[in-house]
């Protein structure tokens, strides 16, 4: 079993900045990809950042500039920071890992429980 606990949500001003961080526990042999989704109200889910296990990272193109996506290895731990945030940027956001078990054969996606995050004035 793998369990992903993200924090770091919450209420804030346009222009503001927060931190969002996950951590994984549990059967974890690997971690080939950590990354944020995010998805709004009547949306569909979509990718925010992934950074891969050679430090490799993916933005959405709209977002480069404004989020940055870190990992800590050492803590199973990956990070959004999002800087300069906008009404627009208001989702409930996910984390996803691919990871590969002691216990499997091949990796799977794991997602966080999601953290609210809400951009208003």
């Amino acid at each position: 079993q793998v369990q992903l606990v993200e924090s770091g949500g919450g209420l804030v001003q346009p222009g503001e900045s927060l931190r969002l961080s996950c951590a994984a526990s549990g059967d974890i042999f690997s971690i080939q990809a950590m990354g944020w989704y995010r998805q709004a109200p009547g949306k569909q889910r979509e990718l925010v950042a992934v950074i891969t296990a050679d430090g490799g990272t993916n933005y959405a193109g709209s977002l480069k500039g404004r989020f940055t996506v870190s990992r800590d290895n050492t803590k199973n731990t990956v990070y959004l920071q999002m800087d300069n945030l906008k009404p627009e940027d208001t989702a409930v956001y996910y984390c996803n890992y691919r990871i590969l078990s002691y216990s499997d054969y091949a990796p799977r996606d794991y997602w966080g429980q999601g953290t609210q995050v809400t951009v208003s004035s």
